[in-house]
């Protein structure tokens, strides 16, 4: 990973304005910023700055500088933006789809303690906070409670979610780690306190492994079960400060750690299973980074800092052009951003197995995307973005796609014809034949309530598969020649075309 600055969101102060926190939108059209003056600011995805509005506090007698903003996260749809404030309150504000929109309270948790950090994870519907208690709660919206997950006797200074958002790390004055699964996965981690660092990890993130730092000047990664992977060691170095804030990419694959003037990332290599440091991106005057926020689809990165700046800095592994129609942006191993130079739409491929992908084609067309990693391949429509990513063993790229049908891509290799349908992560269906002809195969995708069947007929026989059972439906021979065939919608009507240009009908 390589960060290129890009340019200045908001200019630093000649006094302490410190970034107290900052979010992207899951959607990536949003960014929001918050400063001492406890006034949030609304950016674009171009880094414009489009709206803003100011936070309020629990007891408005107690006046507006009472408080600290302590977090700050966008919900899933990307239309409320939760606030967590020294004020032993949280507060989440609806701020719509459009600019402009109209800001009003829809939510409130009142607590018994400040709000020390808070992270709304990914595809959750509630709200994960810490309080200077010790406590680790979760705020539901739709029951506008709050309950307990885990109490500790030591402040919270830190929270992290992996990068499905089901499992999140809190970190603690005392330097405890401790991890909390809402679903395990079913990879039968453990539970409660992982480990013990040796200073208060303020910088704490969760990607292909946890990643822990602070006052010390060690970076230390963490295993599944605790153990230290690697430890990356500065303390000697009189040019760097303590580590003040850690981030993952959205792939979880890199980590870019902030001190004083200076941004370390380090990457994740899948064959060594380790990480691997870039080079450092010093930034004269900076000062010391205080938030960070890594816009969901991984392509810019922003940090804020203690005297009040807020810089945007580009992300990816490598950039090309493909057919100079496409611009390929590799954020990271395992995603790419395909973005069409004419229209200006954008397509994020990902593999949620976290391979490597390693080659990308544009074809049918310009319309479909193909991409190969080790052991999967993704297949997906671009005008609808609809991607699919199904296992598949590699056969040194011989395979020839068809993209005939608007549902589905065919397959072809070594005598075996696969299906695969757009935003489905599943095979449909594989059938040998050593006849590949678009011409001569149909294939019809047919749904009535919670029935599902594919059919796929070709040359000699129709074969016709039930995806819920599982069960082959039918068989059926015939001796026409066929040079071209078809199904109606329903896939219980055939329509075929013999040599002698006879038209017949099989029902």
């Amino acid at each position: 990973m390589q960060l290129r600055y890009m340019k200045t969101l908001l200019n630093p102060q000649d006094g302490a304005c410190k970034v107290t926190a900052m979010a992207w939108s899951p959607n990536n059209t949003k960014m929001a910023v918050i400063t001492m003056d406890r006034v949030v600011i609304l950016y674009d995805e171009l880094g414009e700055r489009r709206d803003k509005f100011s936070t309020k506090p629990a007891n408005s007698q107690a006046g507006k500088k009472s408080y600290i903003v302590k977090g700050l996260a966008f919900s899933p749809d990307s239309t409320k933006i939760a606030v967590g404030q020294t004020d032993n309150i949280i507060y989440v504000y609806k701020i719509g789809e459009e600019w402009g929109d109209k800001k009003v309270i829809c939510n409130k948790f009142v607590q018994q303690s400040p709000v020390t950090c808070l992270i709304w994870p990914p595809e959750q519907q509630n709200i994960v906070f810490g309080l200077a208690d010790g406590k680790v709660r979760i705020a539901n919206l739709k029951t506008n409670k709050s309950t307990t997950l885990y109490g500790t006797d030591n402040y919270v200074i830190s929270l992290a979610a992996n990068v499905s958002g089901k499992g999140i790390l809190s970190g603690h004055v005392d330097g405890a780690i401790v991890r909390y699964f809402f679903d395990d996965e079913g990879t039968g981690l453990s539970q409660g306190q992982l480990c013990k660092h040796p200073c208060p990890p303020y910088a704490l993130c969760w990607g292909s492994s946890i990643v822990a730092a602070g006052c010390d000047k060690r970076i230390i990664a963490y295993g599944k079960e605790g153990r230290i992977l690697q430890n990356f060691d500065y303390s000697r170095d009189d040019d760097e400060k303590e580590f003040t804030v850690a981030i993952c990419s959205p792939s979880g694959q890199s980590v870019v750690v902030g001190s004083y003037n200076r941004l370390r990332v380090f990457n994740w290599s899948p064959r060594k299973g380790s990480w691997d440091e870039s080079r450092a991106k010093e930034i004269p005057n900076l000062y010391t980074i205080t938030s960070m926020a890594w816009k969901r689809d991984g392509s810019r990165l922003v940090a804020g800092t203690l005297c009040g700046g807020v810089e945007l800095f580009d992300c990816c592994l490598r950039r090309s052009v493909y057919k100079n129609k496409f611009e390929m942006t590799y954020v990271g191993l395992s995603q790419v951003i395909v973005k069409n130079l004419s229209s200006g739409t954008r397509v994020v491929l990902k593999s949620h197995y976290g391979y490597e992908i390693d080659k990308v084609s544009i074809m049918g067309k310009d319309r479909y995307l193909v991409a190969y990693t080790t052991d999967t391949l993704l297949v997906g429509d671009l005008s609808h973005n609809k991607l699919s990513e199904v296992p598949w063993q590699g056969t040194g790229g011989n395979e020839k796609f068809f993209f005939e049908n608007e549902n589905v891509c065919m397959v072809f290799n070594a005598g075996e014809l696969s299906l695969v349908e757009y935003g489905n992560n599943e095979i449909l269906g594989t059938v040998r034949t050593e006849f590949m002809n678009p011409h001569l195969i149909s294939k019809r995708l047919y749904q009535r309530g919670a029935s599902r069947t594919t059919i796929i007929t070709f040359l000699f026989y129709i074969f016709s598969v039930d995806l819920v059972s599982g069960f082959n439906i039918a068989t059926v021979n015939h001796d026409s020649r066929i040079d071209w065939l078809e199904l109606n919608e329903t896939g219980k009507t055939l329509l075929f075309r013999d040599k002698k240009l006879r038209v017949s009908f099989l029902i």
